[in-house]
């Protein structure tokens, strides 16, 4: 495997699957099977999933709804998600530890650096739920930060889309594929890739992210064994 220890962003919407809103249980099978597939092979895998498939801050405060109350809202989605994806895992013969960034004692570990690097030396897989634990700042921040602190060789960002595009493929039939793209050049075309605060923490600590469709089957082994799918984003 090219890549020893990973970050994986997953949205929210992602476990949606076809339907309108919650969860699709088929659809975190088929995660929690390809998540096993790369871990049975010793790969180290960390997971960072958002909430927006349940709640979205933003959206509430665009409602009227204060904003911090409404980031909170949006960071226990997050825990939400991430027990359906813990089930899904250990049901799929997965060992798995949750941690969260604000304390729920009686469902997962508050997140500890030591012990979430503890647990992926020992082959488990770490959820972190609940963001970085502060209003304001999206799970794409705590994506970039938590693969930070555990020193993951890369972020692997699962989306619907096969990568990077000069513009939105699903709305721009010319859109370009790009296969790899600096950081700089990211910034300079006003490319959409995370958001800025996570792009920029992410550009300064030299973290490569690859931008991936994880919907299809067999993609994410590809990715960790270094095949050129989606587009890579480094220096």
């Amino acid at each position: 495997m090219k890549y020893k220890r990973i970050l994986l962003k997953l949205s929210g919407e992602a476990l949606m699957g076809s339907r309108q809103y919650g969860i699709d249980p088929e659809r975190l099978s088929e995660y929690a099977k390809d998540i096993k597939e790369i871990t049975d092979l010793g790969v180290e895998v960390a997971i960072v999933i958002g909430g927006g498939n349940i709640f979205r801050g933003v959206a509430g405060a665009m409602n009227g709804m204060d904003r911090v109350q409404g980031d909170h809202m949006g960071m226990l989605a997050t825990v939400i998600n991430g027990l359906a994806l813990q089930n899904a895992l250990e049901d799929a013969d997965v060992k798995t530890r949750l941690q969260t960034a604000i304390k729920i004692n009686e469902v997962a570990e508050p997140f500890i650096r030591r012990k979430a690097m503890s647990h992926l030396r020992k082959g488990r897989v770490v959820i972190f739920g609940g963001g970085t634990g502060n209003p304001y700042f999206t799970t794409d921040s705590a994506a970039v930060l938590r693969a930070i602190e555990i020193e993951a060789d890369v972020i692997l960002k699962g989306t619907r889309v096969d990568g990077i595009y000069t513009a939105d493929p699903e709305k721009d039939t010319t859109a370009v594929k790009f296969d790899h793209i600096s950081f700089e050049d990211v910034l300079k075309k006003g490319l959409k890739v995370m958001d800025t605060t996570a792009f920029t923490l992410s550009q300064e600590n030299k973290l490569p992210i690859i931008v991936f469709d994880m919907n299809k089957k067999g993609n994410l082994l590809k990715v960790v064994s270094g095949e050129n799918i989606g587009t890579k984003v480094n220096i």
